[in-house]
């Protein structure tokens, strides 16, 4: 699993920092979660083939999140995309995107599917046989969710050598990768135990955008592998987080504590702070496993 920072920074872009845009890699998917402006630079500047972007998941409509949609599927236009893509959002992004599509002549020449939300509730929005994707209510000033992607099991390990000692066939090799016991090229049944161990642990990773302090997240979230938790202000701003229903650091990290996470990822800082060390060292009096999250700034699970 791997994760790329393309911009982590609130409000408004500077020329040394972006808003909410990152890629998730896990398990042969790549996953584009917000665009906000500079998302396009940002891919080119980390070497991210546009080609590979398939789905793409906006938590919310605030500009900061959204504003580089319709020019990164403009330029995949231009690059004569043919590949479908499919854009998850709330209700309406498909109303913003095309009136802009539609006024500039720019329809798109390859196929485009909005999958709008207005669930409260978490719901399914992507399942293959090795990944599912859900929705993260938030609470956030407008309409707003965070996405959980959780790897499915895999297949158990096969220990090459005691496949051999057995002398099962290569062309059963599948079958027991699947768990099952096969017969060997003596006829003799071997069970599945003694030529594979369990499979790696299954990896998740839980994208919480902009959000008011909100432990009704925790039952969902808990024992996730990574979280990457808004926290636009510290505690001496506390003030601040009600009214504009963000977060700061300090009940980022409560979060992660009480859902018992492995990892927390801080982003979404407010610019008014000139740097951002400080919110490791507040999340860090609450929950030990932090990190920062910066762009251009992988992180690899």
């Amino acid at each position: 699993m791997k994760l790329t920072i393309l911009g982590c920074y609130a409000a408004t872009p500077r020329t040394f920092t972006n808003p909410t845009s990152q890629v998730l890699q896990i398990n042969g998917h790549l996953f584009l979660i917000d665009c906000g402006e500079g998302t396009q630079v940002e891919l080119r500047r980390n070497k991210i083939k546009f080609s590979r972007i398939k789905h793409i998941f906006i938590s919310h409509l605030h500009g900061d999140h959204c504003f580089g949609l319709v020019g990164l599927i403009s330029t995949f236009r231009l690059l004569n995309r043919e590949t479908e893509l499919h854009v998850y959002g709330p209700k309406g992004i498909k109303q913003i995107i095309t009136l802009q599509l539609k006024l500039s002549k720019s329809w798109t020449n390859y196929p485009l599917y909005f999958h709008e939300l207005e669930s409260n509730e978490p719901e399914l929005l992507f399942e293959d046989d090795k990944i599912t994707v859900e929705t993260i209510p938030l609470n956030h000033r407008i309409y707003t969710n965070g996405f959980l992607f959780k790897e499915k099991i895999g297949p158990r390990k096969l220990l090459i050598h005691e496949a051999l000692n057995h002398n099962i066939d290569v062309s059963l090799y599948q079958s027991v990768k699947m768990g099952k016991d096969v017969i060997s090229n003596e006829g003799k049944k071997i069970a599945n135990r003694l030529v594979t161990e369990d499979p790696d642990p299954p990896k998740s990773y839980a994208f919480c955008s902009d959000t008011a302090y909100y432990p009704a997240i925790i039952p969902q979230i808990a024992n996730t592998s990574v979280l990457y938790h808004e926290s636009t202000f510290m505690e001496a701003n506390e003030e601040l987080a009600a009214p504009t229903k963000h977060s700061t650091a300090k009940q980022a990290a409560l979060i992660a504590k009480e859902a018992n996470v492995g990892k927390l990822i801080l982003g979404h800082f407010s610019t008014r702070y000139n740097g951002i060390q400080g919110f490791q060292e507040e999340a860090n009096s609450i929950f030990p496993e932090v990190e920062l999250a910066d762009d251009g700034k992988i992180f690899t699970f």
